[in-house]
């Protein structure tokens, strides 16, 4: 049985567009076309009489159903289809198809040409249907260029916010509209306090381009953050903090959980210092909520998964399984949390606990052993004239 086939076209939004010979060839020859509705005006005076034409629209269960049983299918799709494209949704989706393509300029090659911006270290990120990580992540690694697909919920009005919110002012965003429509197209330089009351033509993308490096200290300190009732002691110590975080290893995690942050100070210092990790973070007291938010956004820590109300009654089901945790509180429960932790943590995960007395320690000792983790580290510190901390690590 011959394999599907099926031949992938990028193309602009030129209205008069222009394919060399091979893909004129291809069209040609085709009867079964597919992209979307905007592909289809441009296209539909090329293709040949009788063509049937399937529109690339969500579900896509239901696009890849009307392509079953045709052995070839001609697919127009918007620049690079291996560039966040279609091509890669039906190698996703169709390992065994042969797939052909023909690439034209994606969007933000288009837009660097028209800034005549050399591009070759541009970090690029989709926000097209997808969560803010990946732009986060650029953000707090400061990189200089950041190249960002939008889509109709994340426009760069709402990205310019995103980042004024966060204290991200240190950029200077260009925006493309309807690139490669000669009608339509439109290139603009906004500073972000513009970008936010800017309405923009769909389809667009966006470059951002760095104007100053913005601070990045290893270790914050804690007299900057806003604290529970301005109470010192409810918020882990800078180096204590660092040390913690080192005993997770997070440089090789993905997913990181905090068990009762309280001011949010390990969730942030662990968003600053790994990008990479997806932080989710547990509090009892609803004061939590705003302490973290106002505390994130003070220190430029975008994307930290905030859960308010009793670690132990929560719904974990829908969350990404952690590879580490810190238990930064534990209200007198701490067997019933090292329990529950166990029955998430991913083989290889580790948990830290900061123990303030003896009590404590021998506490977490007894719970990682009941569950048959074993204790594999254990540093004792002590900060100016607080009481000394363990710091154990158990996996």
């Amino acid at each position: 049985m011959s394999r599907q086939r099926f031949i992938v076209i990028g193309m602009t939004d030129d209205r008069s567009v222009w394919f060399p010979p091979e893909v004129r060839d291809a069209i040609a020859a085709g009867r079964i076309f597919s992209g979307g509705r905007r592909h289809h005006e441009i296209v539909a005076s090329l293709l040949p009489e009788g063509a049937q034409w399937i529109d690339i629209t969500v579900p896509l269960e239901a696009v890849f159903a009307q392509y079953a049983g045709h052995p070839e299918v001609v697919v127009f799709a918007s620049g690079d289809p291996l560039f966040f494209g279609f091509a890669n949704t039906l190698r996703r989706e169709l390992p065994d198809a042969e797939i052909v393509v023909f690439p034209s300029f994606n969007s933000l090659q288009l837009l660097a040409h028209r800034m005549q911006l050399p591009y070759a270290d541009m970090r690029t990120v989709s926000l097209t249907g997808r969560p803010w990580d990946a732009f986060d992540e650029a953000l707090i690694r400061g990189e200089r260029l950041i190249g960002v697909l939008t889509d109709r919920q994340k426009t760069p009005a709402m990205i310019a916010r995103r980042m004024l919110d966060y204290g991200y002012d240190n950029y200077r965003m260009t925006i493309g509209e309807c690139l490669g429509n000669r009608e339509a197209e439109q290139v603009r330089a906004l500073s972000l306090a513009e970008a936010v009351e800017a309405a923009c033509a769909f389809p667009n993308c966006l470059i951002l381009e760095r104007t100053a490096v913005r601070p990045h200290p290893f270790g914050l300190p804690e007299q900057d953050f806003a604290l529970l009732d301005g109470r010192v002691n409810m918020i882990t110590k800078m180096p204590v903090r660092l040390l913690a975080l080192s005993q997770l290893d997070l440089s090789r995690r993905t997913s990181f959980w905090d068990i009762g942050f309280c001011t949010g100070s390990v969730s942030i210092e662990a968003r600053l210092q790994f990008p990479q990790l997806k932080v989710t973070s547990f509090e009892i007291r609803e004061a939590g909520r705003a302490l973290m938010d106002e505390n994130a956004r003070k220190f430029g820590a975008p994307g930290i998964d905030v859960h308010i109300g009793d670690f132990l009654a929560a719904d974990l089901s829908a969350l990404p399984a952690p590879d580490a945790v810190f238990i930064g509180g534990h209200g007198g429960r701490l067997a019933d949390i090292v329990r529950r932790i166990d029955t998430v943590l991913l083989p290889g995960g580790r948990i830290v606990f900061n123990a303030v007395s003896d009590q404590s320690q021998a506490l977490f000792r007894s719970s990682v052993a009941a569950v048959g983790r074993r204790l594999t580290g254990e540093m004792h510190v002590s900060i100016d004239a607080f009481n000394p901390i363990t710091i154990l690590t158990a996996e």
